[in-house]
């Protein structure tokens, strides 16, 4: 009779369900993971910074610089190079940038120009620059030309590519140097010309900066 009464107990026990502590039970759920983050847009471009390589308006050139940078590049002597860049920045405050190239130009009322050099800006890259344009006036004569341009508001080096009009009045001699201004929206240019030969006149007419030589100017 005992025997009989351990069996029937033994299989209640078993049928009876689990009984599981609350504690057991939040052991036992899964893990909630946050959600992942959205994929970019498949098509999102990449953006430019407005100033220099962190952002903000471009750092800017001392006087002192850039006169050691005009004597050094055109070989001329620190108080001929001090006394025009003291003029530009009287005139302009500091640039931005600046372009050392040479380039030649030939006119017979007609004109043309064509020029390379090397952009500088702080925090970047030099980058390679090519200019070409056309001008009419009162002109003749060539030279050949190293050139020193001050870029003034000149943010981000890409919007040098474009056209920039100018008024030249120039007076080349033998070791002759010369600035005139070019302006295209917020930006001005100012070049410095040492050059050899001879060219006596005014002119009016426009460079385009690119990024590959160009043979036709216009």
């Amino acid at each position: 009779m005992d025997r009989r009464k351990l069996l029937a107990s033994g299989l209640v026990t078993l049928a009876a369900p689990t009984l599981i502590l609350p504690s057991q039970a939040n052991a036992q759920q899964p893990t909630q993971l946050p959600p992942a983050e959205a994929p970019p847009p498949p098509n999102s471009q990449p953006s430019y910074p407005t100033g220099g390589a962190t952002g903000g308006p471009a750092p800017t050139y001392s006087q002192d610089e850039i006169v050691n940078n005009v004597s050094d590049f055109m070989g001329v002597t620190a108080e001929a190079a001090g006394a025009a860049v003291e003029r530009l920045f009287a005139n302009n405050g500091r640039p931005t940038a600046y372009i050392a190239g040479e380039e030649g130009s030939g006119s017979f009322v007609l004109g043309l120009r064509y020029g390379r050099g090397l952009m500088y800006m702080k925090d970047r890259q030099p980058m390679e620059v090519f200019w070409q344009g056309p001008s009419i006036g009162w002109d003749w004569g060539g030279n050949a030309s190293r050139v020193f341009t001050l870029c003034y508001n000149l943010q981000v080096p890409e919007v040098i590519f474009q056209r920039f009009p100018g008024v030249e009045g120039t007076a080349y001699l033998v070791g002759g140097l010369g600035v005139n201004y070019q302006r295209a929206e917020d930006v001005t240019l100012a070049p410095i010309r040492a050059g050899v030969g001879l060219r006596l006149g005014a002119n009016i007419g426009y460079l385009a900066y690119t990024r590959k030589r160009n043979l036709i100017p216009f």
